[in-house]
């Protein structure tokens, strides 16, 4: 990145950090069970895209925005990961998958653990709707972000996605 821009905000699930180039939204940290986030010693830095990202944020949180309208542009990741993070970029508010479902979506049939690896690195969390991943079952698996299946339940009510006990 040429120009790293910097901005945190509350939200219903905690803190969130954005992380930004000139142009993209390339991370969102929520933040860990106690209560930090990987830049917080650092002053904001913002930029239109990140302002453009807390207001797109704001309105999904109050319930009035359900698609995202940002530049995004995850960072890192293998090209399998980032396969996989294009595939949750195209589910929606309300819509849920399988890891199954995703392996067979990205040419990789019974690599459902490889795809939870591949989902729990996902850098843009909430815009790239990882919290919509299910077990085949419908159950809850397990979440990276924030405090963890806390966070996921959060934001699976919020869509209203049901799920399996």
């Amino acid at each position: 990145m040429s120009n790293v821009f910097l901005l945190r905000i509350d939200s219903p699930v905690g803190r969130i950090e954005l992380l930004g180039d000139d142009e993209h939204l390339v991370a969102l940290t929520i933040e860990d069970a106690d209560g930090s986030l990987p830049h917080d010693d650092e002053p904001e830095r913002p930029n239109p895209v990140l302002e453009l990202a807390r207001e797109q944020l704001a309105e999904y949180f109050a319930g009035t925005r359900t698609d995202f309208e940002l530049p995004v542009r995850p960072t890192g990741g293998s090209d399998f990961q980032r396969a996989v993070w294009a595939e949750l970029a195209r589910l929606h508010w309300g819509e849920a998958t399988s890891y199954g479902a995703l392996a067979q979506a990205v040419g990789r049939p019974g690599s459902a653990r490889a795809i939870g690896g591949a989902v729990g690195a996902n850098p843009i969390p909430i815009v790239i709707g990882c919290h919509r991943v299910l077990a085949s079952d419908g159950r809850i698996t397990g979440y990276s972000g924030g405090q963890g299946i806390s966070t996921k339940l959060w934001l699976l009510g919020h869509e209203q996605i049901g799920f399996a006990a």
